[in-house]
Parts: C-alpha cells; sequence; structure tokens
C-alpha cells in the first residue's frame, strides 16, 4: 500500500510538471495569437463601415440616392515613418572660434544640444574644430542651412534611414514580452509546491531580462529618430606670405648687410679652426718628437774625398 501510494504520488509530480511545462510553452504562442486577433478584429472593425457605407448612406430622408465617390469617405491616416537623419558638414571659415558660437546658439535656439567638442591648434595661427550638434527632427534642414552659411563650404554628406519596420517590430515584441511576463507571475501566484516556485523564477527572471533590453532598444531608436545628428568641421584658412615690395637699399641696410656677412664670415674661419686643430696640433707633436730623436742620434764624420792627381807638365 505504501509503494503504491508513493509511485501514485511520483505520477501526479511529474504529470503536473508536465502541464506546467506545456502552459508556459503555449504562454508564448499565446501573446502572438493575441496580437495576432486583435490586429485582425481591428481591421474588421474598421472595414465594417465601409461595408456598410453604401447601404447606409447611400440614401437620405425623402430616399432619393446619394452620390457615390464625392470625397465623404475619409481616408485612413498614413502610418508615422521613422527616420534616423544624420548629416556631415566641412566648412572653412575666417575664425573658429566665432563659428562655433554660432553653431551652439543655432543648435540651442532650435530645442537642441552639443554633444560632442574638440578644438586643436595645428600651426600658430591655424584653428581646427570638430563639434557634434543634437537637433529636433523637424529643426533639422533650418539648423543645417543656417551652419552651411557661416563659410566656405567644403564637403557636405547627409544619410536618411527609415527604421519605421525595426521600430514596428520591436513594439510588438514589447507588448507580446510584457504579456508573456503576465502569464508568468499569475503562475507564479496559484504555485503551490517550492520546486513549481523556483522553476518559475527562473523563467520569469529570462523573460524580464528580455524585456528590459526590448526596452532599452526601443529607447535608443526613439532618441535616434527624435533627435537629428549633425557633425560640423570647422577649419581657418592657412596664412598666405604676401610678397611686399623691396625698397631702394640705403647706407644702413648696406652697412647690416656688411656686418651680417663679415660675422658670417667670422664664423666660417673659426669653424675651420676648429676642423683643422687636431690635426695641427697632432703634426706639431710629430714634429718635435722628430727633433728631439734627431739630436739624440750619434753624427757620423762626412767621407773625405780623395786629392785630385797634379797635372803633368808638357815637355
Amino acid at each position: 500500500m505504501r509503494a503504491a501510494h508513493t509511485s501514485g504520488h511520483r505520477s501526479l509530480k511529474v504529470l503536473a510538471a508536465a502541464l506546467l511545462t506545456a502552459s508556459l510553452a503555449l504562454s508564448g504562442c499565446g501573446a502572438s495569437d493575441d496580437s495576432g486577433a486583435q490586429s485582425s478584429a481591428a481591421n474588421g472593425k474598421a472595414a465594417a463601415p465601409a461595408e456598410r457605407a453604401p447601404g447606409s448612406g447611400a440614401e437620405d430622408q425623402s430616399g432619393a440616392q446619394k452620390p457615390t465617390g464625392q470625397g465623404n469617405a475619409k481616408k485612413p491616416p498614413l502610418a508615422k515613418t521613422h527616420v534616423i537623419r544624420t548629416a556631415t558638414l566641412s566648412v572653412e571659415v575666417d575664425s573658429a572660434t566665432k563659428a562655433l558660437a554660432t553653431a551652439r546658439t543655432a543648435a540651442e535656439n532650435a530645442g537642441g544640444m552639443v554633444g560632442n567638442e574638440t578644438t586643436e591648434r595645428t600651426e600658430d595661427d591655424h584653428v581646427f574644430s570638430r563639434i557634434v550638434l543634437r537637433v529636433p527632427q523637424e529643426e533639422y534642414d533650418a539648423v543645417l542651412k543656417e551652419l552651411t552659411g557661416t563659410g566656405k563650404l567644403l564637403n557636405r554628406k547627409a544619410d536618411a534611414k527609415d527604421v519605421t519596420d525595426q521600430v514596428v517590430d520591436v513594439e510588438s515584441r514589447i507588448k507580446s514580452q510584457r504579456s508573456s511576463v503576465a502569464r508568468v507571475r499569475e503562475m507564479m501566484d496559484r504555485a503551490t509546491k517550492i520546486s513549481d516556485v523556483v522553476m518559475l523564477e527562473g523563467e520569469l527572471n529570462t523573460r524580464q531580462t528580455e524585456l528590459e533590453a526590448l526596452l532599452a532598444q526601443q529607447a535608443s531608436l526613439q532618441d535616434r529618430t527624435t533627435m537629428a545628428t549633425i557633425t560640423l568641421e570647422l577649419s581657418e584658412p592657412e596664412a598666405e606670405e604676401t610678397a611686399k615690395e623691396d625698397d631702394d637699399p640705403g647706407f644702413l641696410d648696406a652697412l647690416g648687410g656688411g656686418w651680417n656677412a663679415f660675422v658670417t664670415t667670422l664664423k666660417w674661419v673659426a669653424m675651420v679652426l676648429g676642423a683643422v686643430a687636431p690635426f695641427a696640433a697632432a703634426l706639431a707633436l710629430l714634429y718635435v718628437l722628430w727633433r728631439v730623436l734627431r739630436g739624440r742620434l750619434p753624427h757620423r764624420a762626412a767621407p773625405v774625398a780623395p786629392p785630385l792627381p797634379a797635372p803633368q807638365e808638357e815637355n
């Protein structure tokens, strides 16, 4: 009896676990079915007035039939499009500092903000700046036109990306995921066993994490489709060397030129002497050694030449 009772209890546990797993699997499908049913019902409700329009509004109180196709029926509103707009401008300006102030003012007046700013000085009088502006989509064209007029336009690149399908897909998935989380919470409220509660908690954490990821993706899409991004690069023209007209040279100019030539000559002479000095010192040392050694060597007697023969007298 005890063994049969134990086996029956185990069978009930297995059956309960199987039913719980099946209900969790069906909950995900039910969310999509509910969304599809709701969309079908909405389409049905929208189509019903159109089908009844010819029968209901075709006749007036006097029984005369009204002409159809005169514009009485309202067109369905167009779906809202979601577009991500970005632009990059390269402008040459006389003063990068003034142009930066103009760009900040334009963004703030349009209800936007400055996202990032970089300014560097490449030469003594040459400045390069890069600023990123975030402006509302409604003010995008106006701000872009104002920034283009700050100087000489060097380069312009604009991009528009339609993400309406992605936005609609994310919204639908969020709705389904919220329904799924709500179903798991209801199951947790009805669960009586600890094992069932633990399993449901794990499932709830997984679905809650997926829901948070979808919400973050939705927030990112909303931010990028609401605010346009404009990257503005400002550069100053390189300083051109202006050729000055040379006047006739005077006495001071000649004196200055002569002095510069004299100083330059002295520098070159000093450089030559500095280069020759080591060799001259070495030669002088060798000469001194040669003189010392020559004084210590014994002197050899010079050979005596034989006497010349006396001339013979002629008889």
